[in-house]
C-alpha cells in the first residue's frame, strides 16, 4: 500500500510527465532524487507537508558529507524545490520551506572539446575498412552505423537521444534541415550535411544486407533493446573504441562531446551566439554561454595578430 508522502511524489511525477512533456530520464531522474529525500525526512520522523526550510538544509549538509559533489546536491535541491513549488501549487502546504534555502556553490566546469582535427580523424578511424567488401558484413555494418552517428551528431549538433531515436525516413530526406523532437518535445530544425546524409545512406543499405527484418522497423538505428532503437550506452561504447584506434584518450570522448564540437567549432568559425542557440535547442541562451570561451580565445587571437598597434610583444 502506498504511502501518503509517496502519493504526493507520484502526483508530482505524473504532473512532471503531462503538464512539462518530462523524458523518462527526467522523470527517473526525480524519483530516485525524491525517494532519497523522502527517506531522510522518514528518518527524522517529518514528512514532506512538515518540512522546514532546516529539514532541506540538514538533508543537503547529510549528503554533502557522504561526498557527493556540488553540482549532485544542486541537482537534488532543484527536484525538492519543485517538489515543494507543486505541494504549495496543489494547496497541500501553505508555504514553500525551500525559498529560504540557498544552493550549493559551484563553478559551471567547461565542456570537454576536440579539436576539428580530432574530430575528422575520428571518423576516418571509424570509416576504416568500411568498402573492403571481403571483410565480414557485420563487420562492417558495424562501422557504418558508428561513423553515421558521428557525422550525425556532429553535423547536427543533436542530442544523442535525439539522434538515436531519429525515423529510418531521416535516411531519405533530400532537405537540408530536419525537424527535431527535443527537450519536452519541443520541435526544432537541424542542419543535415551532404557527408552525413551520404553516410546514412550507406549504413541503410549495409542494414538491408545484413539485416533486412530490423531495416523494415521504423528506426534508423533499430536494436535488440526495450526502444527498439540502439542504446545511448551501446553508442558511447563503441565511440570509446573508435577513439582509442584514433589515438585519441577515451575519456576526452562521449556522444555529447561530439554536439559540444559542433557547437564550438560553429563559432570558432564565425557564427552567431543566437544562431547556435537556436540550432542546439537551448531554451536559455545562457546555457549556450558556456562556449563563448571559444569567442574569447579568438577575440585575443584576432587582437594579437591584427591590431595595427600591436607589435607581438606577448609581455604587454
Amino acid at each position: 500500500m502506498k504511502t501518503r508522502a509517496a502519493s504526493y511524489v507520484t502526483g508530482f511525477l505524473e504532473a512532471l510527465a503531462s503538464e512539462r512533456g518530462a523524458s523518462l530520464n527526467t522523470i527517473d531522474a526525480y524519483r530516485r532524487d525524491l525517494a532519497d529525500y523522502e527517506a531522510y525526512l522518514a528518518a527524522k520522523g517529518v514528512g514532506a507537508l512538515k518540512a522546514d526550510p532546516s529539514c532541506v538544509r540538514g538533508f543537503l549538509a547529510a549528503r554533502g558529507a557522504q561526498s557527493l559533489s556540488a553540482a549532485s546536491l544542486a541537482r537534488r535541491l532543484s527536484a525538492i524545490r519543485q517538489f515543494h513549488k507543486f505541494l504549495y501549487a496543489e494547496g497541500w502546504r501553505p508555504d514553500d520551506p525551500t525559498l529560504a534555502v540557498e544552493g550549493p556553490r559551484r563553478s559551471r566546469p567547461l565542456p570537454k572539446l576536440l579539436s576539428m582535427a580530432e574530430v575528422e580523424r575520428l571518423i576516418a578511424t571509424a570509416r576504416e575498412g568500411l568498402e573492403v567488401t571481403e571483410r565480414p558484413l557485420r563487420e562492417r555494418l558495424e562501422a557504418a552505423r558508428i561513423a553515421c552517428l558521428i557525422e550525425l551528431i556532429y553535423a547536427s549538433g543533436l542530442r544523442v537521444s535525439e539522434a538515436l531515436s531519429l525515423k529510418k525516413s531521416t535516411a531519405t530526406t533530400k532537405a537540408p534541415l530536419i525537424a527535431v523532437a527535443g527537450k519536452g518535445d519541443k520541435e526544432r530544425l537541424a542542419p543535415l550535411s551532404g557527408p552525413a546524409r551520404a553516410a546514412m545512406s550507406v549504413f541503410r543499405a549495409l542494414l538491408d544486407q545484413a539485416a533486412p527484418g530490423a531495416a523494415s522497423g521504423p528506426w534508423l538505428f533499430p536494436a535488440a533493446s526495450a526502444s527498439g532503437h540502439m542504446t545511448r550506452q551501446a553508442f558511447a561504447r563503441d565511440l570509446k573504441r573508435v577513439a582509442a584506434a584514433a589515438g585519441i584518450e577515451p575519456r576526452r570522448v562521449s556522444p555529447h562531446v561530439l554536439r559540444h564540437a559542433f557547437a564550438s567549432h560553429l563559432l570558432q568559425n564565425g557564427a552567431d551566439l543566437r544562431v547556435v542557440q537556436d540550432l542546439l535547442g537551448h531554451a536559455d541562451i545562457s546555457t549556450t554561454q558556456i562556449y563563448t570561451h571559444v569567442l574569447d580565445e579568438r577575440a585575443k587571437a584576432m587582437v594579437r595578430d591584427l591590431h595595427p598597434l600591436n607589435d607581438g610583444d606577448e609581455g604587454g
